[in-house]
This record gives structure tokens, C-alpha cells and sequence, in this order.
């Protein structure tokens, strides 16, 4: 007998002996780390919520009803009680059934008077359907990639619940491991930015925190996975701590090379990170760049995803349980504690984190139950990275906006479509709304209409302030109608003509897609303004007008070359960056609880990765490391 087969032949012991809805379960089971009840009658089970949340406490499990085809009323119906039985100021719109597995996804504008105090009136309702009833917010901005993606979900439903069974039987396997050891190798983003890569192993299991892509870099593009220890067969999961492709943009090849394990991630994660995934390949086919996966191998990262909400804390291997936190970064974007054995060792891994409040969200969490050792960002980790105060920042970039408009010039802003882009938003609606921005248009180019939309679809994950702004002011900054859309290249020519505007377009270090063609027309007339809000990483076209120079090398419309003389002003604004500057790194793992005994420094330059380990070491008195790609630390 299996390891996952002796732990459901205990759970279903707890069920027969232990609870009151014993006779409406016909049997038991694993999809991913969730444990699935199979129902045959209802009644029992939406009578006892309280008995279904002291299972779930006692097993450390979320519990997941099924119900059987039996008990299912005929869709037409179903969907009629639905209509009727859930509030009208719920604002239920699609109504989606996916009869594979008994379960109905209904959007609604407010889920939470879907789902009422502790999820009594979805029990009421699934015992009046007998669909097992999935409630998801209707985005305010329509969405074709997040309908897409929910379809998907649903279409894959025999599928992914296959998928899902067999990563459950993967989780619950009995320990075989004699030894106790955990070890972290660096695969990529070791004192460098991009293609982050960590590999987290111990004597039983093996997790790759983060596969990401260099996109200013073709020699040092991807991570090391041709390595003896990287078995993808063998690896248990694939852990994304946020969207942007420094961090995920390589996960697709894992699937192209055979890897069909699971992928954790926040909901808007996944969304974000399929969304920049396409456009990161549609983008190499269009500069005729080699594909390191395709499409089909995106579908595949889709539905190996089980996706998590903070706080949720969930078993990804045999020994090994991961909880998301709040990173503050973007949308999403989570720091990761890992708890490794029966209390054998922890270890926190940051992702990228901002440790400040922001217009967007709250800032970082910095308390864990356990922390032996932090693996943390450097990427403003040096002595001179101290970047001015927010508000300082913003009346800046405002007061730039009105010099320019007024002397007849455009201000173009490159600014990465997940995260910098909506902050930027937040801010100029703000100022407009006090008035101060009046008849000056804002544009939004590339792939910030979308990546905005998926931000409308998850206000959970925003800061304390926004959402309180969106659901008691109903002032949703992000459906202004001060944000225009550009649809195209003959409206993106009307702009470059037409009057005084901010223009907001990716990518945001300029390394391709639609700011590169407002540039080439913007740049010679020195009444234009471009301004930097976002990290521009070495070897991009962001960072070499950072650098001064004038004269700008790029394909005009028939493919050739031709030489951009950079007239224009270049203004770059610090204090927007997503990222912590070197004091409120520093500041958080003085803060950081409970106190590591270990700090690994990784994603920063060569020479901030070891200035901020050296300062840390200085200032906690523990060991600290700033290792090189390649290197194994062991941890325990």
C-alpha cells in the first residue's frame, strides 16, 4: 500500500467513525494537496460546515466537495435557482457548468454576498442545485485573457482533475529518505537581475522556486537546467512568486522538456504570467528570435497550475509545506515560507518585495512562524540606492508632466505593464481628479489594457487604502475615462501628431514592443520628455539613453537601420520602483521575525549583492551570503 493510499484510508476512518455526514460520502480522495469528498447525498454534508471546517483543521487540508451525477439538477434549472436564490445586489452575470466534475463557476460583481458569512449561502445553495458552486469576480474591465482562462479551466476539466490526482498521489507519498539534509542551489539570478532561478532540495524532495528569462540578454537569457540534479522528472513543484518574466517567463520549457509536475502560484499570478508569456513569444517570433517553448507548452503550464491565496498553507511535497505572503511588489507577488519536515527547518524566500507602503499595495509581510534562513533581493542592495520619498517622487513626475504639456511636448513613459504601469495610473487619476491635470489625454499602449484588467479582477490583493476607495467610495481609479486605449499603429501615429499627452507604453526598458516606435518619432524634438520610473537592467536599450548616450540604432518601418538622434529630455524618477531601495532592505531584515541565523543575497549586481550581505552580516552579526550562479549552499 502507497503512502497516499494508507493517509486516505485513515481519513476515511476519521469520516466513518469521527463525523455526523458519514453516510453521504461514497469515498475519498487527492486532487493536488486538497482532499476531495465524494457526496451522494448533500443534506448531511451542507447541514455540517461547521464538522467539514474541523476535518479540514484536524487534517491540515482544504476539503473540497464532489458531488455525485445523481444528485445534479438539469442545467436550466440549476441556473434559474441560482438567478433567484443569490442577492441581485451580487450582481451575478455568466453562469458557467462544467458537468466533468459537478461544479458551476458563477461570476458575480461582489462574490462576497455570493458566498455570505463563512460560505453559508453557497452550502444552501449547492444543496438546492447540487453543483458544487465556484464564485469569481466579474472584472470590471472586460477580460478576454481571464474569460479565456477560466474556459479553460472548465474545458479541461476530466483532464485537470487527472492532473490533479496524480499530483496528490505525488504529495501524500510515503517518506523513503533515511537522511536529513536541505541544500539551495543558485540556477540563475545570482548576483545578476534576471532569469531567476533557485533550486530547494532536501534528502526526500526537490522544488525550483522561480525559472525566469533575461530579456536584455541573449548569452545569459536562461537559467542552468542541464544539470545533474535537475530532474525534472523527479521535481515535486515549481514554485512563481510573482508574474514578471525575470521570475516565470521560463516555466513554459520546463513543460516543452517533459516536466508535468505543478505549478503554485497567487490567482492573479497565473493570470499575469500567461498573459506576459504570450507576448514574450509573440515578441521573439516577430524579431525572428529562436522559441524556447510554444504556445501549446503555455497551455500546458495553465493546467498544471494550482493556484493559492495568501495565508493558505499547503503541502507541495512530502516533507515540505509552502504558505504565500504579500510581497508588496505587484500584483500577486508573494513571499514564500517554506517549512521543511516535522519542524525541521524553515526557510523564507522574498521574490522580489517593496517593504513601503505604495499607492498600489501594503508592504511586504515580515512575520513567519519560523525563519532559519531568508534568501532575499538586492537589486537596489548597494550604498548609493537610496531612492527619494514617494511623495517626493510623484510631485516630481506631476510637475514634469505640466512643464512639458505647456511648452507643446509629449512625456512617454516606458513602464512595465505589471505593476509600474497601474501605479503610474493611480497616481495621475489622483491629481486629475483634484483638478491639476485637466485636458491633458492619457495613453495607455501594449499590453497595459489587459494586465490593468486583470488588476480590476482581484481588488483583494490591492492595499487597505485602494480598496476602500473602489468598494465604499465606488471610485475605481482604473475605470477613469482619463485612461484612453490605443487600438492601433494608425491611432498610436494620430497620437505622436496630436496635441500635448502622457503617453504610458511597454515594454518598460524599452527592449521592444510599441514605446520603441513613439520613441523613434519623439525623440529628436527636445520639447518631449521621456522619463525612467522602473529599473532599467544592464545591456538595455532603457539603460544605454540612462547613460547618455544620443544617437540610437533601430529598424525603421522597412526593416533597416537608422540612426535616432535623442534630443529629447530624459528624466529619471526614482521612488516608484517596485522594488525596496538598500534601507528598507536593510530595515526589513532588522525587522524580519523571528531573527534568521542565515541571509543569502541573490538578484542584484555583482557588487550590490555584496555590499548588502556585508552590511547585513555587520548589522545582525549572522552569516550571510552573496553566492555565484552555480553554487550550493546547505542550509541544514
Amino acid at each position: 500500500m502507497t503512502g497516499a493510499e494508507e493517509l486516505l484510508k485513515e481519513i476515511k476512518r476519521i469520516i466513518k467513525e469521527e463525523t455526523p455526514f458519514a453516510r453521504a460520502v461514497s469515498d475519498v480522495g487527492f486532487e493536488g494537496p486538497n482532499v476531495v469528498l465524494y457526496c451522494k447525498d448533500l443534506a448531511p454534508l451542507t447541514e455540517n460546515g461547521d464538522a467539514i471546517r474541523e476535518l479540514a483543521k484536524r487534517l491540515r487540508k482544504r476539503v473540497i466537495l464532489r458531488p455525485h451525477p445523481s444528485v445534479l439538477l438539469p442545467k436550466e434549472d440549476a441556473e434559474r435557482i441560482i438567478r433567484e436564490f443569490l442577492p441581485a445586489e451580487a450582481g451575478v452575470g455568466d453562469i458557467i457548468f462544467n458537468e466533468d466534475i459537478g461544479e458551476v463557476v458563477i461570476e458575480t460583481e461582489k462574490p462576497g454576498l455570493a458566498i455570505g458569512k463563512e460560505g453559508t449561502t453557497l452550502r444552501e445553495l449547492m444543496y438546492k442545485i447540487g453543483w458544487t458552486p465556484r464564485i469569481v469576480r466579474t472584472p470590471p474591465i472586460k477580460s478576454d485573457l481571464v474569460r479565456n482562462i477560466r474556459l479553460s479551466m472548465i474545458h479541461a476539466g476530466v483532464e485537470r482533475r487527472d492532473i490533479l490526482r496524480r499530483i496528490g498521489a505525488r504529495i501524500h507519498r510515503a517518506r523513503k529518505a533515511k537522511e536529513e539534509w536541505i541544500r539551495v542551489s543558485t540556477l540563475g539570478g545570482a548576483r545578476e537581475v534576471g532569469r531567476s532561478c533557485l533550486l530547494l532540495q532536501t534528502a526526500e524532495s526537490s522544488v525550483l522556486i522561480d525559472c525566469g528569462v533575461n530579456v536584455a540578454s541573449e548569452e545569459r537569457a536562461f537559467p542552468y537546467l542541464d544539470l545533474p540534479e535537475v530532474d525534472l522528472e523527479n521535481l515535486d513543484a515549481v514554485i512563481i512568486t510573482h508574474a514578471h518574466l525575470d521570475h516565470c517567463g521560463f516555466i513554459p520549457a520546463l513543460y516543452n522538456r517533459g516536466y508535468r509536475g505543478p505549478v503554485y502560484c497567487t490567482p492573479p499570478t497565473r493570470d499575469l504570467a500567461v498573459l506576459l508569456q504570450l507576448d514574450y513569444i509573440e515578441i521573439a517570433e516577430r524579431e525572428d528570435k529562436p522559441l524556447p517553448y510554444e504556445k501549446r507548452d503555455i497551455s500546458r503550464f495553465l493546467a498544471h497550475t494550482i493556484p493559492l491565496n495568501y495565508g493558505e498553507v499547503t503541502d507541495i511535497a512530502p516533507d515540505i509545506r509552502a504558505t504565500f505572503h504579500n510581497a508588496g511588489h505587484i500584483l500577486g507577488s508573494s513571499i514564500v515560507h517554506f517549512h521543511i519536515g516535522d519542524g525541521l527547518y524553515n526557510v523564507v524566500c522574498t521574490g522580489d518585495l517593496k517593504f513601503d507602503h505604495t499607492r498600489l499595495f501594503s508592504p511586504a509581510a515580515h512575520s513567519f512562524p519560523r525563519n532559519e534562513t531568508i534568501i532575499i533581493e538586492s537589486t537596489y542592495g548597494g550604498p548609493q540606492d537610496l531612492m527619494p520619498r514617494r511623495q517626493q517622487a510623484e510631485e516630481e513626475l506631476v510637475r514634469t508632466v505640466l512643464e512639458t504639456t505647456r511648452r507643446g511636448g509629449k512625456v512617454l513613459i516606458p513602464a512595465f505593464a505589471v505593476g509600474r504601469a497601474q501605479e503610474i495610473m493611480v497616481l495621475l487619476e489622483d491629481y486629475h481628479r483634484r483638478g491639476e491635470l485637466e485636458g491633458i489625454p492619457i495613453y495607455l499602449d501594449g499590453m497595459i489594457w489587459e494586465a490593468t484588467a486583470i488588476h480590476t479582477a482581484y481588488p483583494e490583493y490591492l492595499s487597505r487604502d485602494l480598496r476602500e476607495l473602489i468598494f465604499k467610495n465606488d471610485q475605481n481609479p482604473f475605470l477613469s475615462d482619463l485612461f484612453i486605449k490605443v487600438a492601433g499603429a494608425n491611432q498610436r501615429q494620430d497620437i505622436i501628431e496630436g496635441e500635448p499627452s502622457v503617453i504610458i507604453s511597454t515594454a518598460g526598458m524599452m527592449t521592444g514592443g510599441p514605446v520603441l516606435e513613439y520613441f523613434k518619432h519623439l525623440a529628436p524634438d527636445p520639447n518631449n520628455t521621456l522619463i525612467f520610473v522602473g529599473y532599467q537592467s544592464e545591456g538595455s536599450l532603457g539603460r544605454r539613453i540612462q547613460k547618455g548616450w544620443r544617437e540610437i540604432p533601430l529598424k525603421d518601418e522597412r526593416g533597416r537601420l537608422k540612426e535616432v538622434k535623442v534630443e529629447l529630455e530624459v528624466k529619471t524618477i526614482d521612488g516608484f520602483s517596485g522594488h525596496s531601495d538598500r534601507q528598507q532592505l536593510l530595515n526589513y531584515l532588522r525587522r524580519v521575525r523571528p531573527k534568521p541565523e542565515r541571509v543569502i543575497c541573490v538578484h542584484g549586481e555583482e557588487n550590490k549583492c555584496l555590499s548588502l550581505a556585508s552590511s547585513a552580516h555587520r548589522m545582525l552579526g549572522i552569516e550571510t551570503r552573496a553566492p555565484l550562479n552555480l553554487e550550493t549552499i546547505r542550509l541544514y
